[in-house]
């Protein structure tokens, strides 16, 4: 009899993992988060699109094969106490605990991900600085199949905060709690690779340098994917904020 539980168990481990993929969002700061998410059109949002996640905490999320969508962290919030309507320091969105639809307020690390495109099997996923940063965070796959990309850590595992230039601050109460991308800083198009800078003219910055050096494996500009850009197929993907403490 138990040898017969222990391999049903098996069983529906397996197709329950064939049924989607997991998401294992982790906390490793020394405060709490508010991850949020928000989904492509047309996609699930788990646990309504936002959670608590107290310091070492992580919670499991589960999603489709082909779902795709950006999770990013809220630091600082005080949904009991609002303020014109936001409760957060960071990222943001329109001071609800769930997102419900409504993506964070830049300057926000961004984790994309996009499965199983009508094109391709693989996995897409990237941590992205377009819209400035609030806090480190990698996504590790585990379990990537053979011949399902290269699996690659997405990451900016480093504070930007400590190093960001003044220009692109963001402060609360004299803290500095987020660093602004040059595209939103400035609105310029040689920054947001926008008009006559798109594509491949988009052209090598100092602070996009800035973003590339200190994060060489997230994403610094829109047309970034020869380094920010990962693949793979993988059921599960860690997603740390804060992964070097």
């Amino acid at each position: 009899m138990t040898s017969f539980l222990h391999l049903f168990t098996l069983f529906c481990l397996y197709f329950s993992l064939a049924d989607g993929v997991q998401l294992l969002v982790t906390n490793n700061c020394n405060y709490t988060i508010w991850p949020g998410i928000l989904a492509t059109a047309g996609q699930q949002t788990p646990l309504g699109g936002g959670f608590e996640l107290r310091s070492g905490q992580r919670r499991v999320l589960r999603v489709s094969q082909n779902w795709s969508g950006r999770i990013w962290a809220r630091q600082g919030c005080t949904f009991e106490n609002p303020t014109d309507g936001v409760v957060c320091q960071t990222g943001d969105c329109s001071g609800l605990l769930q997102c419900k639809g409504i993506g964070g307020i830049p300057p926000a690390t961004v984790v994309e991900m996009t499965f199983g495109t009508p094109a391709s099997a693989l996995h897409f996923y990237d941590v992205s600085l377009v819209d400035g940063f609030n806090l480190p965070v990698s996504v590790i796959p585990l379990g990537g199949r053979r011949g399902g990309g290269n699996c690659g850590v997405a990451a900016c595992e480093v504070n930007l905060n400590v190093v960001c230039p003044s220009s692109l601050e963001v402060k609360k109460r004299g803290k500095v709690v987020g660093c602004k991308s040059a595209c939103l800083a400035t609105g310029m198009p040689k920054y947001c690779c926008a008009g006559d800078f798109s594509g491949e003219k988009c052209p090598t910055t100092m602070l996009g340098k800035f973003f590339k050096v200190a994060c060489p494996r997230a994403y610094s500009h829109p047309f970034d994917e020869t380094t920010g850009l990962k693949t793979c197929n993988a059921p599960r993907y860690v997603i740390t904020f804060c992964p070097s403490n």
